[in-house]
């Protein structure tokens, strides 16, 4: 396999930049599924081209152009020409010098726009939340069905057809591919900003199977995150869903120990956090602030902050830990968050004052089945000297996680 061997200088051009030309392919055509068709027929040119001719100068381009004239090779063959045309926003009578003029336009401009675009429609409203993840994950990550279904652990029909489903229900609900007005721009901002983070937590603690990370996830957030950053740099809660990954992201690497196994955050050897990626988030979060607006993923990453400044785990400041989740709480309320101000709490006051909060939240029925409640009330009674119950806790926690790597853990605590 020679260095630049075609094959692989395509799969990675694909991941770079197929999100490009299927929003630039949606903006013309009004259609995602069709978007997404024509730009892997390009990519399938350029699989059967390149081995032949080598691979050109600017090969994010050619699949681009490639693509568009595709795309305008379908319009053109179709019933009405004009009327297709008109569809898109063209009102004047179309010669060819026209249409050639639009696709010289599109292969150069609304980059941005039309990136913006197809981000707001993977992650409508209208889909469900599984939808959305795969939609998102697909058309802007430029990840197989495979890749899906390996990431989230389901069949790869089942991520195959959560990726049809979601196109399908785009089509039959005439989703308009297209920016939301600005009165509706926060609430779908908001859905973007979700998905993106239900990515990224996939990947830093996976729901379930072998491994209790899967970085690769968070990878693709991240570019996700920074890309939005760079589209919409107004956007405090985008700087700060920016900050927060990239500092959540900078412990990965101490995150496991040498056999795979979880190491937990006051465990972890902080000299193989990545600095880099601290600095990147700090900055971030200074560009949060700087806009004004402190919203809940902003409030998320000045927690990190807290974390990533701290030399040790007694350095860390942890009674501002506390305020921030107390404010938090008030910002964006729910039972996980409250569990982790139980956390912050006990670390800042003491366990008693912790025990309190957690005892709070055992008849929340959303925690019914979460593991980390039994676990962090486990670990409290633990440092309180009560022992036995605090075995009973983690047994428990053991039994709802569905991650086997934590399972070990809860059980190496639980002392079976």
């Amino acid at each position: 396999m020679t260095e630049r061997d075609p094959r692989r200088v395509v799969e990675a051009v694909w991941r770079i930049e197929s999100a490009r030309v299927i929003a630039a392919l949606a903006r013309m055509l009004h259609d995602v599924g069709l978007a997404e068709e024509l730009a892997q027929d390009a990519l399938v040119l350029a699989l059967e081209q390149w081995p032949r001719t080598g691979v050109p100068g600017n090969p994010g381009g050619w699949l681009m152009l490639t693509a568009k004239h595709r795309a305008l090779d379908l319009i053109r063959r179709r019933a009405t020409y004009e009327r297709k045309l008109e569809e898109v926003g063209r009102d004047m009578e179309i010669r060819q010098e026209a249409a050639e003029a639009e696709l010289d336009d599109a292969l150069d401009d609304h980059v941005g726009d039309d990136l913006l675009r197809l981000i707001f429609t993977t992650c409508h409203p209208v889909l469900p939340a599984e939808g959305r993840v795969a939609l998102t994950l697909r058309l802007l990550c430029g990840l197989t069905t495979e890749e899906i279904a390996r990431a989230f652990l389901v069949p790869e029909p089942t991520a195959g057809q959560r990726v049809f489903r979601a196109k399908r229900t785009l089509a039959d609900k005439r989703v308009p591919i297209e920016l939301p007005p600005p009165p509706e721009l926060p609430q779908r901002l908001a859905s973007v900003l979700e998905v993106v983070y239900l990515v990224f937590n996939e990947g830093y603690a996976a729901t379930a199977g072998d491994d209790w990370m899967r970085p690769s996830l968070c990878e693709e957030a991240l570019r996700l995150g920074r890309l939005l950053a760079a589209l919409m740099p107004g956007e405090a809660e985008v700087h700060g869903l920016v900050a927060l990954m990239e500092l959540q992201a900078s412990r990965i690497p101490a995150r496991t120990g040498a056999d795979g196994e979880p190491v937990l955050l006051l465990d972890q050897d902080r000299g193989r956090w990545d600095r880099l990626l601290v600095r990147r988030g700090l900055e971030a979060l200074e560009r949060a602030r700087a806009l004004g607006a402190f919203g809940p993923y902003c409030l998320q990453a000045a927690i990190a902050a807290c974390h990533a400044r701290a030399a040790a785990p007694e350095d860390t400041d942890w009674e501002r830990v506390a305020a921030l989740y107390r404010v938090l709480v008030h910002v964006a309320p729910s039972p996980v968050v409250e569990l982790n101000r139980a956390v912050a709490v006990a670390m800042a006051y003491g366990p008693e004052r912790g025990l309190e909060i957690v005892d709070g939240l055992l008849d929340e029925r959303a925690l019914k089945g979460y593991p980390q409640l039994p676990a962090v009330r486990g670990d409290l009674l633990d440092r309180l000297g009560r022992h036995d119950e605090a075995r009973a806790e983690f047994g428990r926690a053991a039994r709802l996680t569905r991650n086997a790597r934590e399972r070990a853990l809860f059980l190496s605590r639980a002392g079976g």
